[in-house]
């Protein structure tokens, strides 16, 4: 038999690789959604990979904190350890940044760190997907974050929850432009709240795929190795600062919307 002529795309990066003879490497396809089962178009209802890995990350979670502590041993597993340390580390700091008042809502915030930490610790597998890379996830969770604060704001002081725009303390002259400066820096929020998060995850899986690349290159596949080595191990620690960041600013947005006067 013949074999099959290839078509497009294929035939042309094939071309292309012959000629230059280079290396051929794309970073971003790792962020590329996709249909989890078989090919073809996105739709809101199909199952990509994007959202079974998150369905695996709450399913982490709830082996962690459900099933892992379900026992309640008096000496705690090393699961229960874990579960107990991930709660009492969240809880301490919803009640520094926020008070006994804020404590009410330490569910939710425990939640967004859990389900943020988890889906960056999965991201790390080999042929995993990191949800945390995409601003569609991130700004979801950052606007949520938004929008809960300021109503949280309006319910629990009223009209008075525009003082937080009116810097009291300073020069009588400088309030109006220093009102305009916080308006703005409050709506955005959301914005800086969501891209650092998923610049950052972004970030350090393009790089860790770019050495990744170079390690086909005998000369230097040593050098790329512990590059490799070395970035993984900064990814792990930065999968944690991010989450450990979003949990915090969110205190510190729900902070002023508990106690808005400066």
């Amino acid at each position: 038999m013949w074999p099959m002529k290839k078509k497009g795309p294929d035939m042309a990066a094939e071309a292309h690789g012959e000629e230059t003879g280079g290396l051929a490497f794309h970073p971003m396809d790792q962020f590329i959604v996709k249909p989890f089962f078989g090919e073809g178009a996105v739709s809101w209802y199909t199952i990509t990979n994007a959202t079974v890995w998150m369905a695996i990350a709450v399913l982490a979670i709830f082996a962690l904190l459900v099933l892992g502590t379900s026992k309640r041993s008096v000496i705690p597993s090393r699961m229960q350890s874990v579960a107990e340390l991930a709660y009492g580390f969240i809880y301490k700091m919803v009640e520094d940044i926020c008070g006994k008042e804020g404590v009410k809502y330490f569910p939710y915030i425990m939640t967004l760190f859990m389900f943020i930490v988890f889906s960056n610790f999965l991201g790390l597998l080999p042929m995993a997907f990191t949800p945390t890379s995409h601003i569609s996830v991130t700004a979801v969770m950052a606007f949520a974050v938004f929008f809960g604060v300021t109503i949280l704001g309006f319910v629990k002081n009223g009209a008075s929850f525009l003082s937080l725009f009116w810097v009291s303390s300073a020069p009588l002259a400088l309030r109006p432009v220093l009102a305009v400066i916080e308006l703005i820096s409050y709506f955005v929020r959301p914005v800086s709240h969501s891209i650092r998060l998923a610049g950052n995850m972004m970030a350090g899986h393009a790089v860790i795929k770019v050495f990744a690349g170079f390690a086909a290159l005998a000369a230097i596949a040593p050098f790329s190795v512990l590059a490799i080595t070395a970035m993984y191990g900064l990814e792990v620690l930065v999968s944690f600062i991010q989450a450990y960041v979003f949990a915090i600013l969110t205190c510190v947005y729900l902070k002023d919307a508990l106690h808005p006067h400066h």
